[in-house]
C-alpha cells in the first residue's frame, strides 16, 4: 500500500506518533493539575473505581471520556438506551466495543469494562490518525502533484487545531481516515474501494453523507464530456447508494429500537429509570416519540433540534456569541482558501468545470481537481455556520476537508520561499519544526498560522479533559 522508498512517509509517521505521544501526556498533565469543572453534560451512573488498575486507567485515561465522548463510550457498555444517544453514530461504539470485549477481554481481572473501553479508544484513535496523516499525503499527492506540499499538509494535519477531538473518545479521527482513503481511492478511479470507505465514514459521522458530492459531480463530469451515459449513470448511483446506506439503516435500526418496542420496563437497571426521571431522558420501551408518527421518520434530525435546538439560524442568538468567536479562525482559512481558488479560476467556477474539458493535467493548488474540494468545503462551511452548532466547525471542517490543509501549506510556502528550496535539498527534514526554529523569522501570517495550529491544539487540550466548553 505504502512506498517504502517515498522518505517522506517515514517523517509522517514518526510525527504524527510524536504528536499523539504529546497530546496523551498533555491530557494527563492538565487533567491532573486542573480540577474538573462542574458541567451539565451527560454523565451516566458507573461504580465506584476499585482496584490498582483502574485508578491508574482513570489517571492516565480519564481525560480522554468528557463530554461527547461520554454517549460513545456509554452505547458502547450499555447500547442504545436512551432516545439522544441515537445522535451519535454507531461505528466508533461497534469498535469499541469489540476491541474491549474482544482484544482486550484478557485485562478483564485488573480492568473494568469502562476502563477497558478507554484503552481501546486511545489505541483506536491513535491508529487512525496516524493512518489518516499518511492517507492524506497519499491524496495530496495525486491531487496536487507535489510531494514537498503534500507532506508539509501532512504535518500540518498532525498539529491541526481539532487534534484533541482526534485523541479522546469521540469519532473524528475514525471519520478522517475514513474520508481521505476513500477520496483517495476516488482519485485513483477505483469506484467501489473508495464509494465502501466512505460508506465507513457515513456510520461514523452523519456529515459523510456530504461525501456523495464527489460521485455525483465525477458522475455529471463524465456524462456531460464524455458522454457515457447510462453506464455511468448506474456507477454513479450505485456508489451513492452505498455511502448512503449506513445512514439509512441506522435510522431503520432507530425506528425499530424506539418505535416498535414493547414494553421492557423490568430490563433497564433502576440506576438508568432514575437518570432518566432527574434528567427528563426519553428511554427506550417508554412512551413511543412523536417523530415515530411522522411520514419519514429519521430519528437523527428530530433528536439534533429537540435535545439540541439543531436548525437552520436556530443558534444565531447574542448569548452564542463567544461560540462564533471560537469558530472565527477556522472560517476566515476556509474563505480565504475559497476566495483563493475562486480568483485564480474565475471561468472554471463559472461552469462548474462541467461544460469544459480540461486539455492540461491538473496539478497544484489551483489545478482543476481541487475544484470539487473546494465546493465540498463551501458546503460544509455553510451548512456548518448556518445550520449548526457553530462551534463544532472546527473539528467538522479540519477531520473532514483537505483543502484546509493544502491552503495552511501552499500560504506558508509562499510567504517562507526559502522553505521549499529546503525541503527539495533536505527531504528527510521536518518543514513544521523548521518554521518553529525561525519562527522569529517568519511573515505575520505564518506566525497566526501556525499560533492557530498550536494555540488550538494546547489550548483545547486544556479546556476539554477538564469539562471546560470549547469547540
Amino acid at each position: 500500500m505504502w512506498k517504502s522508498r517515498d522518505p517522506f512517509l517515514k517523517g509522517i509517521l514518526c510525527f504524527s506518533f510524536y504528536c499523539r505521544g504529546a497530546s496523551l501526556l498533555m491530557q494527563v498533565v492538565f487533567n491532573i493539575l486542573i480540577p474538573d469543572h462542574v458541567a451539565d453534560a451527560f454523565s451516566p451512573p458507573r461504580a465506584p473505581l476499585s482496584g490498582y488498575g483502574n485508578h491508574l486507567a482513570d489517571l492516565l485515561l480519564g481525560g480522554l471520556g468528557r463530554w461527547d465522548a461520554e454517549h460513545f463510550l456509554f452505547i458502547a457498555e450499555h447500547g442504545y438506551l436512551f432516545e439522544h444517544n441515537m445522535a451519535f453514530f454507531p461505528l466508533l461504539p461497534l469498535i469499541l466495543s469489540g476491541l474491549a470485549r474482544g482484544l482486550l477481554s484478557p485485562l478483564g481481572f485488573i480492568l473494568s469494562l469502562r476502563s477497558r473501553l478507554l484503552l481501546s479508544a486511545t489505541l483506536l484513535n491513535t491508529t487512525c490518525f496516524v493512518l489518516a496523516a499518511l492517507t492524506l499525503y497519499r491524496l495530496s499527492c495525486v491531487v496536487l502533484q507535489s510531494r514537498h506540499t503534500a507532506f508539509l499538509a501532512a504535518l500540518l494535519f498532525c498539529i491541526n487545531p481539532a487534534s484533541i477531538f482526534m485523541t479522546v473518545a469521540y469519532s473524528e479521527s475514525l471519520f478522517a481516515v475514513a474520508t481521505f482513503a476513500g477520496l483517495w481511492q476516488l482519485e485513483k478511479c477505483r469506484i467501489v474501494n473508495g464509494s465502501v470507505l466512505l460508506s465507513l465514514a457515513t456510520a461514523a459521522r452523519a456529515n459523510g453523507l456530504v461525501n456523495t458530492g464527489f460521485l455525483l459531480y465525477s458522475g455529471a463530469q463524465a456524462i456531460i464530456q464524455r458522454n457515457v451515459y447510462w453506464r455511468q449513470l448506474n456507477k454513479t448511483i450505485f456508489a451513492v447508494a452505498v455511502i448512503v446506506l449506513p445512514y439509512a439503516l441506522f435510522q431503520y435500526y432507530s425506528f425499530c429500537h424506539f418505535c416498535l418496542v414493547s414494553d421492557l420496563d423490568g430490563e433497564i437497571p433502576q440506576e438508568m429509570k432514575q437518570l432518566a426521571t432527574e434528567k427528563g431522558y426519553r428511554l427506550y420501551g417508554q412512551p413511543v416519540p412523536s417523530w415515530c408518527s411522522a411520514s419519514f421518520p429519521m430519528a437523527y434530525s428530530n433528536i439534533q433540534s429537540n435535545y439540541w435546538d439543531v436548525g437552520l439560524l436556530r443558534y444565531f442568538h447574542l448569548r452564542q456569541l463567544p461560540n462564533f468567536f471560537l469558530a472565527l479562525p477556522v472560517t476566515l482559512l476556509g474563505i480565504c482558501a475559497i476566495w483563493e481558488y475562486i480568483c485564480c479560476n474565475q471561468k472554471l467556477c463559472l461552469t462548474l468545470g462541467l461544460w469544459e474539458e480540461q486539455k492540461k493535467p491538473s496539478s497544484g493548488y489551483y489545478g482543476h481537481r481541487v475544484f470539487v474540494y473546494v465546493a465540498h468545503l463551501t458546503a460544509l462551511m455553510v451548512f456548518g455556520v448556518f445550520c449548526m452548532h457553530v462551534q463544532v466547525m472546527t473539528r467538522l471542517l479540519f477531520s473532514s476537508s483537505p483543502l484546509l490543509f493544502w491552503f495552511s501549506s501552499l500560504l506558508l510556502q509562499k510567504n517562507e520561499p526559502w522553505l521549499l528550496e529546503l525541503q527539495r535539498s533536505h527531504p528527510a527534514s521536518n518543514p513544521v519544526f523548521v518554521l518553529l526554529r525561525a519562527w522569529t523569522t517568519l511573515q505575520h501570517s505564518s506566525r497566526f498560522l501556525l499560533g492557530y495550529f498550536l494555540g488550538y491544539w494546547v489550548l483545547g487540550t486544556v479546556m476539554h479533559v477538564n469539562f471546560l466548553p470549547w469547540t
